[in-house]
């Protein structure tokens, strides 16, 4: 076994990889042979193709003479620009009449001994360091092909010479252009992966800074990461296990696919999106655990798959489905003769059939069950290998496999929720008249505990036909009850039903698929007696609309006018100024007569007031009497009940009032707050707060209030689910200054340090330049230095103090604006230098979010705008409004922004040949052999003494070639200065960023 490289350089940690791969049967391929036009490895792939069809190739000769190489790379080339590197692999070229395989994949069986041998003539090699680019000597570290034709990228890292994943990332985003053939969509390499000792990340589509990479993790206890390795390294499951030859051919071959999406951007115009799919770590462990435990155990075992949302249940799904249709045993039987799917996702059967034609190249695979019983039991009689249908036909569906003893089933159950729950129920469809509102939430809940429920349905179905022994049942869920884990549950040492395989609510939000709606979550009790102390104590300058949400000590339970007003006046404080202007809440009612005269009460408050930038709709089932009015859901929002979910995504409503209806299943990343008037627990608590958690740009925090349940016993709901201490209320809002103090203290960073990051923070956009950036970044760099120097006791402490800052002070802007220019000064420097903090002995952080910088720059977090003090200006904080879910960087030139930057401030008029004399003196710093050694071994601070030296020196240099700007710049302290600190920051970058 290969020496660990723990004190190795990134070189020895590549040696060490490739060492494992070379030894586990791949080929080393020689960097030379890599041609940069055709973006191939074409010594191995004419040595693949000569050895496995030399009668096609001797054919193609004959054709094309002496030039027959050229003529068979220019016919794939052509082919691996249109079809895409995944149909050629899968599918092979003609050329000329000839048709060439370019891969063999495992055969489902070892009995056709040609098609075993044709597959171990695969080649799949590694080769390091190779230079892709016919435009400069850009390398990667290790590039994956599969008999030439490259498909892995890989970039590593190692965390003892002080890089992580992070600079990996960084690399792929900066350095990485999508334009190189290597690196284009489709055309070439299927996927990119950043990898260090520690953590594993992966994107399929490159595109700068957009470049979004998703983590590659096994997870350890219950989180994010990986858990140690008493054998190695943590990451070593990459090159270990899924990079093996075997496990590469097949995720190749059975999982990668391309999804086509219809999407609306933010003025409803709609597009058409591509996206490789490539697995996550859990979804190619737990799709491949249940197939090698189906085929060992064959038919009669339920299997339990508790997969967080976020987690990619759909997929998963998907391609469980296709391998158990496929799964033969060794003596090449089917398993299963057909896969039935159980689910109310209505992308799941399009997904399937297109993912499934992708994999099989075949039509007719899968059947939709969409008409009538017939329909079903035809599909079912007639082997149709995989048959989707929904949970209301469960139970006829079990009834029919149940007769067919001599078939054998794979049922796959998807306990994803309806978001109109309460619609199949005849009694919610009846007329509710009631004369009070504690009648009205009394009845409602009586019939909700009545409500056809689909899961307890599937359980009353499979416990009155017993164990069948031709069926095996593949449940998924988020959040299992105890009946669910005693019918699907493995049994484990413990004699109690465990899931099969578990992707937790903690791992999904750690790894940021889902965001934490617990984070921010308050009872009416907290939040009063907070928002009371704020409004009382001096030390706070409060906003506005504070004396609202003071104004009532206690609350009659059905007051509506009380909550409405306390509700309107936080959305509009402060829900309504997140995610770039566009956040959404919901209201959770007691009753669908609660829902109406919320509709009522919301509509004549926000009229009263005058607010123009606040609608409301409202959703429930059946038809609502009220003093001698008829109320339903579309006549109260004036258009059919199927055009809510489309309508509520729109610009033009906020707020959506709910009794039962979209309390499960709705799926609405811009839903940000939720205000709560009904009791909750259990899975139905975490189902309802759950509604928040999706993620889209924009998008770091939630908010609850509770009217009605109490703090830990919605903690208690989670726990199962979670893993994970997550609800602590906060009531004393003077700890800020408390930790400030403290903060201060540590000597980390310094004043004037925080307030000039704030200074150039808070430009507004368009006098932002690329010179800023690099600035900021700076100015982190230095806390961060000062931060390594401390004890580990100190180092703990500051790390957990600022932390604790960062997470109280964002509660309490939840609960009301208040405006402190301090404090908020040093949220916003602290939220990104916790982000450069080292995060374990060796290991420094450079990666930057700036997707969020960008968003958090436009938020508007108080009522009105502020003024952020700094030496020279005031700086406003101006809210922008940012489209869909990304923000578009502008890709200008660092030296023209510098330019721009002096002639704005000086009022000077210098133009594109003073850039050029700019552009002469990088040069001059580039070429100086003992600048570029004190950039090497030096921080940025230390730096600067050598650097200030040098650049008087180099602008005496070259005073003769452009005399006004040089002379201005010796002449003008002011205007040095300034160059001088843009020019450092640049030239230290780039410096270091030598290979």
């Amino acid at each position: 076994m290969a020496k660990t490289p723990v004190e190795l350089t990134e070189k020895g940690f590549e040696e060490y990889v490739e060492e494992h791969l070379l030894k586990s049967g791949y080929v080393k391929g020689n960097p030379n042979n890599y041609n940069k036009e055709f973006a191939l490895d074409t010594k191995i792939l004419f040595d693949f193709l000569e050895d496995t069809q030399p009668k096609k190739m001797e054919r193609l000769k004959e054709i094309y003479k002496d030039q027959y190489q050229f003529k068979v790379l220019n016919r794939l080339n052509r082919e691996l620009n249109n079809r895409g590197m995944i149909d050629v692999l899968r599918h092979g070229i003609k050329d000329y009449g000839v048709y060439l395989d370019l891969a063999y994949f495992q055969p489902a069986s070892k009995l056709n001994e040609k098609t075993v041998k044709l597959y171990e003539k695969n080649r799949i090699s590694v080769t390091r360091q190779v230079r892709y680019s016919t435009k400069n000597e850009n390398s990667i570290d290790m590039l994956i092909c599969i008999n030439g034709l490259p498909v892995i990228v890989l970039e590593l890292k190692n965390p003892f010479t002080g890089q992580t994943y992070e600079d990996a990332i960084i690399q792929f985003k900066k350095d990485r252009s999508p334009n190189e053939l290597l690196f284009q969509f489709k055309k070439r390499a299927i996927v990119f992966f950043a990898v260090d000792t520690v953590e594993v990340y992966m994107a399929t589509r490159l595109s700068w800074e957009k470049t979004f990479f998703l983590p590659f993790n096994k997870g350890c206890d219950g989180g994010k990461g990986n858990p140690d390795n008493s054998d190695g390294l943590k990451t070593a499951y990459l090159w270990e296990e899924i990079l093996q030859k075997d496990s590469l051919m097949d995720i190749l071959k059975k999982f990668v696919f391309i999804e086509t999406q219809e999407k609306k951007d933010i003025d409803g115009n709609i597009y058409t999106s591509e996206t490789i799919i490539f697995p996550r770590y859990h979804q190619l462990d737990a799709v491949r655990k249940m197939e090698a435990d189906a085929k060992e155990k064959r038919v009669g075992t339920n299997y339990l798959v508790q997969h967080s949302a976020g987690s990619g249940k759909t997929y998963s799904i998907s391609w469980l489905a296709h391998r158990l249709a496929n799964l033969h045993d060794d003596e090449d039987n089917p398993v299963f003769d057909s896969v039935i799917v159980i689910t109310d996702r209505r992308v799941l059967d399009r997904q399937l059939q297109d993912s499934i034609y992708q994999l099989e190249h075949k039509h007719g695979v899968v059947e939709k069950i969409d008409k009538d019983s017939n329909q079903l039991a035809d599909a079912i009689k007639g082997g149709t290998r995989i048959i989707i249908s929904t949970l209301q036909k469960f139970p006829f569906i079990i009834e029919k496999v149940g007769e067919l003893e001599n078939h054998k089933y794979a049922v796959i159950i998807d306990e994803a929720h309806s978001s109109s729950a309460g619609e199949n129920m005849a009694s919610l469809r009846e007329v509710l008249s009631v004369s009070s509102l504690e009648e009205a939430a009394k009845l409602d809940e009586e019939l909700e505990g009545k409500e056809y429920d689909p899961d307890e349905e599937i359980l009353k179905v499979i416990k009155k036909r017993g164990k069948q022994p031709n069926i095996s049942f593949f449940a998924f869920t988020a959040t299992p009850k105890a009946k669910t884990l005693e019918m699907f549950g493995t049994i484990g040492e413990d004699g109690l039903p465990h899931p099969f395989h578990l992707y937790s609510m903690r791992q999904a939000i750690e790894e940021g698929f889902i965001l934490d709606v617990l984070q921010n979550y308050v009872t009416y009790e907290t939040y009063f007696k907070l928002a009371k102390k704020i409004e009382d104590d001096p030390a706070f300058d409060k906003a506005k609309a504070t004396k609202a949400l003071t104004r009532y000590v206690s609350l009659h339970p059905h007051n509506i006018a009380q909550k409405t007003e306390i509700m309107v006046e936080h959305f509009r404080n402060v829900t309504r100024h997140k995610i770039g202007g566009r956040a959404k809440a919901m209201v959770v009612t007691s009753s669908r007569l609660h829902a109406v005269r919320y509709k009522h009460a919301f509509d004549e408050y926000i009229k009263k007031k005058g607010y123009r930038d606040m609608k409301t709709l409202v959703a429930f089932s059946g038809t609502v009497k009220d003093d001698e009015v008829d109320y339903t859901e579309s006549g109260m929002n004036k258009f059919k009940e199927s055009e809510l979910p489309d309508r509520f995504a729109t610009d033009e409503y906020q707020v959506l009032l709910v009794a039962e209806k979209y309390q499960t299943g709705f799926d609405q990343p811009l839903l940000h707050t939720m205000y709560v008037d009904k009791k909750l627990s259990g899975v139905k608590a975490v189902q309802t707060l759950s509604r928040l958690n999706r993620t889209c740009g924009g998008k770091d925090d939630t908010f609850i209030l509770d009217f009605v349940n109490k703090a830990e016993d919605i903690q208690e709901a989670f726990k199962p689910y979670y893993q994970a201490t997550i609800v602590e209320e906060v009531t004393e809002p003077n700890l800020l200054y408390d930790i400030e103090t403290m903060l201060n203290a540590s000597s980390v960073y310094l004043k004037e340090e925080l307030d000039r990051f704030i200074h150039i923070y808070f430009k507004p956009k368009d006098k932002k330049t690329s010179g800023d950036r690099a600035i900021l970044n700076h100015l982190i760099d230095i806390a961060v230095e000062r931060f390594k120097k401390l004890d580990e006791q100190h180092k703990e402490d500051f790390s957990s103090q600022a932390t604790k800052f960062i997470r109280l002070y964002s509660f309490i802007l939840q609960i009301t604006p208040f405006e402190d220019v301090e404090l908020h000064k040093l949220y916003v420097y602290l939220t990104y230098l916790l982000k450069k903090l080292p995060k374990e002995k060796g290991s420094t952080i450079h990666l930057a979010d700036e997707i969020a910088l960008e968003y958090y720059a436009a938020k508007k977090t108080f009522e009105g705008s502020i003024s952020l003090t700094s030496d020279d200006e005031n700086v406003p904080v101006t809210p922008v409004k940012f489209a869909g879910t990304g923000v578009k960087e502008e890709q200008e030139d660092y030296l023209s922004s510098i330019i721009q930057r002096l002639n704005n401030r000086f009022g000077t008029d210098f133009t594109k040949a003073d850039q050029l004399s700019v552009e002469q003196i990088k040069e001059d710093f580039a070429a100086d052999e003992d600048l570029v050694q004190k950039a090497k071994t030096n921080t940025i601070d230390d730096f600067r003494f050598a650097f200030e030296k040098v650049f008087i020196n180099k602008v005496i240099d070259r005073m003769d070639q452009n005399q006004s700007f040089f002379t201005r710049v010796l002449d003008d302290e002011q205007f040095k200065n300034a160059l001088m600190e843009y020019m450092l920051v640049e030239t230290y970058e780039k410096l270091n960023s030598r290979a």
